[in-house]
């Protein structure tokens, strides 16, 4: 009876180990999830690609697992598959038959992985992809040597991922096979020579080159390129050729975070559109051209690139054409430079100018009317500077009728054109904050000089919806001062002892409500049903009001 016992455990744990070794032998289809012809079989732990998936499989996820090598015979149940993506797998190399029955294969992810290890087999690989369009070789320590190994041949890519690699000097030979190249991606290396790189790639539109150590952009001849990104390098010097008369396709050139000290020489046919140069150097030079003021002045500039790859420069430096075309412009961004003052028309040249961004510069005054703003005008931001007046005739005012954001804080303002926030309809937003200005008082005629005002009055600017008076030195608010608007933001922290109360009765629908350090003791909330933040530290409460309560 024992014995017949123990033969019945016996067969009963025979039957658990077969169906245990049944699922242990392919562990892989629990962490693969099924949609379609895709299979993500991501953070799996997974030593090699996983078997006995769907054989019409087009594309296969396997990011984040323990793959080193993939081997020759892992992908020949799947010869249907168009995208394969291996990141975060730290893979060092993939054997030379590996892709014999991909040949439809037009999509390679291989980003973070340790492929430099062996980059010259991964190399003979890639070779047998025909139809590879899109290749990611992002954060693999690859050098300048592993990637003309790696790119050899491949004359079918579209897209290449070279991001955050090791890649230090390009030549006429970094990518000369790749002739249909469209999309190149290059930050985050150590590049400071690009020289002559992409002129083997005439259909390259997007180039990004940002976090990198360039010194200067000096012979920019891409016409073709749409997108150029070259932020956060060393670069003191940007400069198109000049002798060029084919209409360049560039609309969005970012050249911030550099250490320009000249505006770029632009091309000087373009459909340029973006243009974005903040945290650099910045300034114009045109008063130099005046020597009675400065004799011993030059009148042109010498840019030297020591390292003597290519030649030197020579600028006039007030003439007007090296600005290039920017007709096209409807974005600058001119934050973090030095810039004191426009040049004589160079606000004209952009009739379709849309956001102007000149916060942190050294402007002193500021003259819409003789500028000649255009009526595209829909933000501009000349916050942080040196202001002390605006100025602006009422045609001009008219004319800027889609002007809806307007920054003006923290400058010296004094003396603002009469009747400038109500002449402009579509006016949504407007900070004043750390200026000092105040409001028009009933009883006070306004103090006006040569159509100036040193107050301001607000009642009935219909489409105002946010409005910022941080740290103005208000002292009294009239109670009428806030008559016909929709306000949602009102921000008046930072005025110590500040009257307010009455003046905010009638705006019941804000929504935003800055009193902090306004030395406020108490205040009725009531009015505020809308109300969804406010700021009030800083004050003398002793408690929290009633009214503030009953809106919790």
């Amino acid at each position: 009876m024992p014995v017949r016992r123990i033969h019945h455990i016996l067969l009963c744990l025979l039957h658990m180990w077969t169906i245990l070794t049944s699922v242990s032998s392919h562990p892989q289809h629990s962490i693969c999830q099924l949609i379609q012809r895709t299979a993500v079989c991501n953070n799996g732990s997974l030593s090699s690609v996983p078997a006995r998936l769907p054989k019409d499989l087009e594309e296969l996820q396997l990011n984040h697992n323990n793959i080193q090598t993939l081997q020759n015979n892992f992908l020949l149940d799947y010869p249907s598959l168009k995208t394969l993506s291996l990141a975060c797998n730290s893979l060092e190399k993939i054997e030379l038959n590996t892709f014999q029955d991909s040949k439809l294969l037009q999509s390679l992810n291989l980003a973070k992985n340790k492929l430099h290890v062996g980059y010259e087999e991964t190399s003979n690989a890639l070779k047998t992809l025909p139809r590879l369009r899109a290749l990611d070789l992002s954060e693999n320590e690859l050098n300048d040597e592993m990637i003309a190994t790696l790119l050899q041949n491949l004359t079918s890519l579209e897209y290449l991922n070279l991001s955050g690699n090791v890649l230090g000097r390009l030549d006429e030979t970094s990518f000369s096979d790749l002739h249909q190249l469209k999309e190149l991606d290059l930050q985050r290396n150590i590049m400071y020579e690009i020289a002559g790189a992409f002129d083997s790639n005439p259909k390259l539109q997007r180039l990004n080159l940002a976090f990198n150590y360039l010194l200067c952009l000096t012979d920019f001849h891409m016409t073709q390129l749409v997108v150029l990104n070259a932020s956060h390098n060393f670069i003191e010097w940007f400069g198109s050729r000049q002798d060029l008369n084919d209409t360049f396709l560039l609309e969005t050139l970012d050249l911030s975070d550099n250490r320009l000290f000249f505006f770029p020489f632009l091309p000087n046919h373009s459909h340029l559109r973006n243009l974005y140069l903040s945290h650099n150097n910045i300034r114009f030079y045109e008063h130099l051209a005046d020597n009675s003021t400065l004799p011993n002045s030059t009148t042109t500039v010498e840019f030297y690139n020591m390292n003597k790859y290519s030649g030197n420069v020579t600028a006039q430096l007030w003439d007007e054409s090296i600005h290039g075309d920017i007709t096209s412009l409807e974005i600058l961004d001119l934050r973090g430079n030095q810039v004191q003052y426009f040049p004589h028309g160079f606000i004209q040249k952009m009739p379709v100018l849309s956001r102007l961004q000149m916060c942190t510069n050294c402007l002193e005054t500021l003259n819409l009317t003789s500028e000649q703003f255009s009526g595209s005008l829909y933000e501009l931001d000349v916050s942080n500077n040196r202001l002390n007046q605006i100025a602006a005739d009422v045609g001009m005012l008219t004319a800027l009728g889609n002007l809806t954001y307007l920054n003006l804080s923290l400058n010296e303002i004094k003396l603002l054109p009469s009747g400038l926030f109500s002449s402009l309809p579509s006016l949504r937003s407007v900070d004043l904050s750390y200026n000092n200005v105040g409001f028009c008082l009933p009883e006070e005629s306004e103090t006006k000089t040569d159509n100036s005002t040193t107050c301001l009055d607000w009642k009935n600017i219909a489409s105002l919806r946010q409005l910022f008076l941080k740290g103005c030195n208000l002292k009294i608010i009239p109670s009428s001062a806030f008559t016909g608007l929709s306000l949602t933001h009102l921000e008046l922290s930072d005025n110590p002892g500040v009257i307010v109360q009455e003046s905010l009765k009638g705006l019941r629908t804000l929504q935003h409500l800055g009193l902090g350090n306004t030395y406020i003791q108490d205040f009725d909330f009531s009015h505020f049903q809308s109300l969804k933040s406010l700021i009030i530290s800083g004050n003398y409460l002793s408690h929290l009001p009633p009214s503030l309560l009953n809106l919790i």
